[in-house]
């Protein structure tokens, strides 16, 4: 049986062999394709980077285009660089405002905030919103119209889909992952332009959310009718970090639509709480509850699971519309029963060790919290994003020789390292899938 795959963060950053996925879902099918957006998931797995994009990179990806149009005998114009200097009185405010702890607390900041603009720290950051595909296509826009882009974008996607190894992406974004599909862009641009009139646009170009979306439009187009799994995020996707899911949650009656037209959903979280049902459960309280008022059956509600601690644990809901721990001989793969307990802890141990001495360099005083598949470090007072995201990069880098799988990821609020990867959850999580089938 085909499974079509979807997976949903609003985390965004270089394709790293991670399939695309639904970040807003409302009827489904029909209306799938034409309301969906679709994006694509940074890869939490070893060594990978969420900060690639530098002049260099630009450079050398303006380098590879043009090698690219000589190929195919179309000339690209040199397009003149301009720098701002200097700083205006709003510039020095905002200065003022991230050096003053009051100030962050005042505008409800805390340590989600990023050292952009204050639009900017509202959302996490810059540092949120990097892809190398999309800031690729943008740069396009430089010396070709928004239609010119997708044609070639849509033709380049197709030869990448089928040859990835030799494909034109593969060069110009050595970074970029799988396509799982081809992709129709340019009828994507069509219904995306009806409304954000880029075609007519002279002198503001496309922005990273706009191209997103046409992507999104393209993405649902392709699997809207054949999609059988679906992943959600927890945290910062389907409710804000550190929060859950309140019974007035939108994203409810979209879940059990889904699951009403036989698409499996599952939520992915990094939170592990071994043993405990319950702790699972006060994430997604009124989640469950809709599905009691609602009175679904378990015909219905078999189609949802949780994945805990990455891949660590997988839960499915019982009769009682409450959690239960699926069995780990039904799903977790062979390799993962020989993962052995000393180099589980081993791992920790230096995961560990990096977390504190990553804090200790950027003057963090932190908490460290450790379980049995993760460890973590909880700031002790306000910090911004890109802190956090040092610390994380920090420890994937001291880790790069680990045995065994890992992510570390910046939670916004949190730096925490887990045993086993979100492609280990999903691959596995679908083995169990497929048995119920």
């Amino acid at each position: 049986m085909a499974i079509g795959i979807l997976f949903i963060n609003s985390s965004v950053s270089t394709l790293h062999s991670v399939p695309p996925c639904i970040r807003h879902v409302t009827e489904f099918p029909a209306t799938l394709q034409r309301q969906g957006w679709v994006a694509f998931k940074k890869s939490k797995t070893l060594g990978c980077s969420a900060a690639r994009c530098s002049a260099t990179a630009v450079a050398e990806s303006d380098e590879r285009l043009a090698d690219v149009e000589r190929d195919d005998s179309l000339a690209a114009d040199d397009v003149d660089k301009c720098s701002n200097s200097g700083q205006s009185d709003g510039g020095r405010l905002r200065w003022d405002m991230l050096l003053s702890t009051e100030a962050l607390g005042e505008a409800h900041l805390l340590r989600a905030g990023s050292v952009t603009d204050a639009h900017v720290l509202r959302r996490k950051g810059r540092l949120k919103e990097q892809d190398g595909l999309i800031e690729f296509i943008i740069s396009m826009h430089r010396t070709h119209s928004p239609f010119q882009v997708m044609e070639k974008m849509e033709r380049w996607v197709r030869e990448h889909f089928e040859d990835p190894k030799r494909s034109t992406l593969s060069r110009l974004i050595p970074s970029i992952g799988c396509f799982h599909t081809p992709l129709p862009l340019v009828r994507a641009l069509q219904e995306y332009d009806d409304f954000a009139l880029l075609s007519r646009r002279k002198f503001v170009p496309p922005n990273f959310a706009e191209i997103r979306h046409v992507l999104n439009i393209a993405q649902v187009h392709v699997i809207g009718e054949q999609v059988s799994l679906i992943t959600f995020d927890a945290d910062g996707t389907l409710y804000a970090d550190g929060h859950h899911i309140q019974g007035d949650n939108k994203m409810i009656g979209h879940i059990v639509k889904l699951m009403q037209h036989g698409a499996h959903v599952a939520i992915v979280t990094a939170a592990g709480y071994p043993g405990n049902t319950l702790k699972f459960e006060n994430r997604i309280t009124g989640l469950l509850e809709g599905f009691k008022v609602l009175g679904l059956p378990p015909s219905i509600t078999k189609f949802f699971h949780v994945m805990g601690g990455e891949c660590n644990y997988l839960l499915k809901v019982d009769s009682n519309y409450h959690l239960e721990f699926v069995e780990d001989k039904l799903w977790k793969s062979e390799d993962m029963f020989l993962w052995k307990e000393q180099d589980i802890q081993k791992l920790l141990d230096d995961a560990e060790c990096a977390l504190r001495s990553a804090s200790a360099r950027l003057h963090l005083p932190v908490e460290i919290v450790r379980k049995p598949r993760a460890v973590g470090a909880i700031p002790k007072e306000p910090t911004i994003y890109e802190v956090l995201e040092e610390m994380t990069l920090t420890v994937q880098m001291q880790l790069v020789d680990a045995m065994l799988p890992f992510c570390a990821f910046n939670g916004g609020t949190d730096v925490f390292v887990d045993i086993g990867t979100l492609l280990l959850s999903s691959e596995h999580g679908i083995s169990l899938w497929d048995l119920e089938h």
